[in-house]
């Protein structure tokens, strides 16, 4: 089958890399193995669609952290002021929420994605669904400038198909939330190729806490006003307590650093001191719950969080200490597959600069296959739609050479 450019994978990156390919000249076919596109996508877009953040560089920089390779880079080529532009040109109206965060007016995905799709086939791009990536076929030739081209074959509705492109652009996800498509079959296949992948691990995740039958009446309580201490970090955020245990972007922001070891504390009183929160305690009258609620004015879920973790309650200064830094035990991160997004993939010393396979000359890689990971709150997906286009650019390039 004639293929000059291909991308395969019809989530947000692998959508943003066929759109460059095809305005730049060069229509891909797209090759998606569920039966539509951006399955996570809309997953994402049932709680509003946090398309980006209005933030500046450095608070990018900041939210990709250690290990994030070019990724800061890349963003500021397409950064939250183009993601914004991008949304708009196809139609989607947009607002900045309290906090920073921008989401479609509509506070869905659905219009964006047909509108986006919808303009990906005017601009010539062959969109393929159901066409599940099986595997590559190398014979150990490289791709590009070579009179032989890599076959990727595929399982299709119309039976076994092999595509030998010039190009190709691989937007295939991470490993989590397989059942939206993102199931890391790919990685046993590109390490057999020598390209270098580090293991997947959940990223913005539950943690795993096995209550007691006295938090029962709290399961579905949000917790607010409170700020989680990891890793020596503080994280503002609404989490909530769930059966599982607690879930929640508050706890979200936390996870790499639960998931590289660190402990787990709350303050329940973030905007006080340890000083003040003795004072008031002191001058309180009545139970320790009752100075506890009156005092220091916790909610339900908070003071449930503080006996469930913190009995026997000390006295004095002490349980002053306990509300600022009470420890959160915890059996760990919900499983891999229950992570929002995942850490682990492509490690960036098997890419060069244009995120282009160094195996595999002509093979490009964008989103969330590579070695990087991205609080939520816009930044994962601007990162995404920018790995995209920059993948989406160099792939260009080699073409037109």
């Amino acid at each position: 089958m004639e293929c000059e450019a291909l991308v395969i994978g019809g989530g947000p990156a692998g959508l943003m890399a066929a759109e460059t390919l095809a305005r730049a000249g060069f229509p891909p076919l797209l090759a998606e193995a569920m039966p539509t596109f951006g399955r996570k996508f809309l997953m994402a877009g049932r709680s509003g669609l946090n398309l980006t953040k209005d933030a500046g560089p450095a608070d990018f920089d900041r939210a990709y952290g250690d290990g994030a390779g070019p990724v800061p880079d890349i963003v500021r080529g397409f950064d939250q002021q183009a993601v914004r532009r991008w949304a708009e040109g196809l139609g989607s109206e947009l607002f900045v929420g309290s906090t920073g965060r921008v989401f479609p007016t509509a506070m869905k995905a659905s219009p964006l994605l047909r509108a986006w799709t919808g303009r990906l086939g005017d601009l010539g791009v062959r969109l393929r669904t159901r066409w599940r990536w099986t595997g590559i076929e190398t014979s150990g030739k490289c791709f590009a400038r070579e009179t032989f081209r890599a076959g990727f074959t595929f399982e299709t509705p119309d039976g076994a198909v092999t595509l030998r492109p010039r190009i190709c652009v691989l937007a295939l996800g991470g490993a989590s939330w397989r059942r939206l498509g993102s199931d890391g079959a790919w990685v046993p296949w590109l390490r057999e190729l020598g390209v270098a992948v580090d293991d997947f691990a959940p990223a913005n995740a539950g943690l795993d806490v096995d209550w007691s039958a006295h938090m029962e009446p709290l399961l579905g309580v949000p917790v607010k006003g409170a700020a989680l201490l990891a890793g020596g970090g503080t994280h503002r955020g609404e989490f909530v307590i769930s059966r599982r245990g607690l879930e929640g972007g508050g706890i979200y922001a936390a996870s790499r650093a639960v998931r590289e070891g660190a402990a787990l504390h709350l303050d329940l009183v973030p905007d006080r001191d340890v000083g003040n929160v003795a004072a008031r305690l002191a001058s309180a009258r009545g139970s320790v719950s009752n100075r506890l609620r009156k005092g220091l004015r916790l909610d339900p879920a908070r003071l449930a969080l503080l006996m469930e973790f913190g009995r026997p309650l000390p006295a004095g200064r002490d349980l002053a200490r306990l509300v600022k830094h009470l420890p959160v035990p915890h059996r760990g991160l919900r499983p891999l597959d229950e992570a929002i997004s995942s850490a682990g993939g492509i490690a960036w010393d098997a890419l060069d600069p244009d995120l282009q396979l160094k195996a595999l000359p002509g093979v490009f890689a964008a989103g969330e296959m590579l070695g990087w990971e991205a609080p939520t709150g816009g930044y994962l997906l601007t990162a995404c739609l920018a790995t995209g286009r920059h993948a989406g650019h160099a792939a260009v390039r080699l073409l037109g050479d």
